[in-house]
């Protein structure tokens, strides 16, 4: 169904994510993470380009980034997703370690 609203603009992707808990993007990201990542103790990943799919924002938290500097823990997410950042246009990633 094709919504419409101030002056033609369409919103059904705006419903769709209103009335979905994720989309397929968050979910196929969210699995590739937890399979790189099996110790993560935490996982969001959220679409924040309007439900577009070409910006994702990552939280994880993993003990497998205990020792490693920020930028280490982001390559390791980035090598994670390389075939799904090939289609985004930006991607925000913010990793901790679990407190023992």
């Amino acid at each position: 169904m094709q919504c419409s609203l101030f002056r033609g603009v369409r919103i059904n992707n705006i419903l769709q994510r209103c009335l979905s808990t994720q989309t397929d993007g968050e979910v196929r990201i969210a699995s590739i993470l937890r399979e790189k990542f099996p110790l993560a103790s935490s996982l969001k990943v959220r679409d924040i380009s309007g439900g577009c799919g070409a910006m994702y924002e990552i939280h994880i938290e993993s003990s497998e980034f205990k020792g490693k500097k920020t930028v280490q823990q982001h390559q390791l997410v980035n090598q994670a997703l390389k075939d799904e950042i090939q289609g985004m246009h930006g991607l925000r990633i913010f990793t901790e370690v679990p407190n023992q």
